[in-house]
């Protein structure tokens, strides 16, 4: 019966894997705009603050002070596309580091809890939830990081362009750098992904628990003769909006170390 269940759990993950890759690019395409901005503000070593514009004298004028003012300069100054600048290396990156993440992760719950069902994973201590998304976070970083670094640097450049493309920006690295130089960032990285896929799905684990006792309290009280602890679609979005949100907001100092380690190819 286990040897039956185990090629059923794999099949679930790998259809789980190309799932969260395919609507993952198409939610990456969706919101590039917003992360073309956030990593232009990030980039930028001038504060945004109004009290740090009044400093010009110290830090020097901004390019970019407020989201409305970021996106005018940038629809002014590169047109639509520019909103959608290194977002082909985002989607080159996301698709194998989910494939690679949910792989991984599938595979260190089903160590962990000695069974390779999914089901069964819910009952792991959040310490070994912890660790298990931390590591499969590091495992996809290694596998996508060249395409991370190529969305940064295209996704960061304004007006006048260093690079004109993707394959323009991966020919000169390799030709001043060498491989080595596509790994440029990749400690603080590692050092970002560790605590955020951690959080991410630790917490997620955590809050789909506490979905599904709430779904059994209520059902208890609605007097059903039932505990029905199933989570519904909506549900389980809310626990991944809330983690999601919860681990971006926790490491995002260290997303902006990152970006700024990744950047020193345009200097």
């Amino acid at each position: 019966m286990g040897s039956e269940e185990e090629p059923s759990q794999m099949r679930r993950a790998v259809v789980d894997s190309l799932a969260g890759a395919i609507s993952g690019g198409i939610s990456r395409t969706v919101t590039s705009p917003l992360d073309v901005i956030k990593i232009r503000f990030q980039v930028q070593l001038e504060p945004t603050t109004s009290w740090g514009v009044l400093q010009r004298d110290v830090y020097g004028p901004s390019k970019y002070t407020g989201l409305l003012q970021a996106t005018k300069d940038i629809l002014r100054e590169e047109g639509l596309p520019g909103f959608w600048r290194g977002n082909v290396p985002a989607l080159l990156m996301y698709m194998p580091y989910t494939a690679i993440q949910f792989a991984v992760l599938h595979k260190l719950k089903t160590f962990a809890s000695g069974s390779s069902r999914t089901e069964d994973h819910l009952h792991l201590s959040p310490y070994l939830s912890y660790v298990s998304g931390a590591l499969a976070g590091c495992a996809a970083t290694l596998g996508s990081y060249p395409f991370d670094l190529l969305r940064t640097i295209l996704a960061s450049q304004g007006e006048p362009k260093v690079y004109p493309n993707m394959r323009s920006a991966f020919v000169d690295i390799i030709k001043t750098r060498g491989v080595q130089g596509l790994y440029c960032g990749l400690s603080p990285t590692l050092v970002e992904i560790i605590p955020y896929a951690g959080l991410q799905f630790g917490s997620y684990d955590t809050f789909k628990r506490s979905m599904m006792a709430w779904n059994r309290y209520r059902y208890s009280n609605l007097n059903l003769g039932s505990e029905d602890d199933s989570v519904s679609s909506f549900q389980l979005f809310l626990c991944g909006f809330a983690a999601g949100t919860f681990s971006k907001a926790a490491c995002h100092p260290l997303d902006v170390v990152k970006k700024r380690f990744q950047v020193i190819f345009l200097s």
